[in-house]
């Protein structure tokens, strides 16, 4: 299972042989060739404004926004908590091009954030759609859709390892 960026980590590290199945939940799933700046550059994303980098090039999401683009419909508690124990992403990721990645060759799930700030929903669902996966659920959530839909995507992450 992979979130945000991790859906380009297990895109990679799925075609390890003990992979079985791949779950995206909100998160960016490259093709060969693609890089998660490719994959933002295809519109706007209102989450893009709040993030910053720090002076060795890792990417941070401003505290005080944080909650407004990433996690709009957490209550200000679990929000503070997620922005104060954030970990960044360093910016080189975005420019890194995607090899061949594992959904070719293995079942996929993917959910959808139709108010995710961060990784716009149309653009998750093109991405969601090109998986051909089998299922594809659209939760009405901002990017941390784990802490603001847990039932919704744990029963889609038990669903896809009964599956296989």
């Amino acid at each position: 299972m992979g979130h945000s960026y991790g859906g380009a980590v297990i895109s990679g590290a799925g075609h390890h042989d003990k992979v079985v199945g791949l779950v995206y939940i909100a998160a960016f799933a490259p093709d060969a060739g693609d890089s998660l700046g490719s994959l933002l550059g295809r519109r706007e994303s209102p989450g893009g404004a709040s993030i910053y980098p720090d002076n060795k090039g890792f990417l941070w999401i401003k505290y005080d926004e944080f909650k407004s683009a990433f996690c709009q419909d957490l209550d200000d508690k679990k929000a503070l908590v997620m922005s104060l124990s954030q970990k960044p992403i360093h910016g080189q990721c975005f420019g890194d091009v995607a090899g061949e990645p594992a959904w070719k060759t293995r079942p996929s799930w993917y959910q959808i954030s139709l108010q995710d700030r961060m990784i716009p929903a149309e653009t998750e669902k093109e991405m969601a759609e090109r998986l051909e996966p089998k299922k594809i659920i659209s939760l009405d959530a901002g990017h941390a859709s784990l802490a603001s839909h847990p039932e919704e995507v744990t029963q889609l992450i038990l669903e896809a390892a009964a599956s296989v």
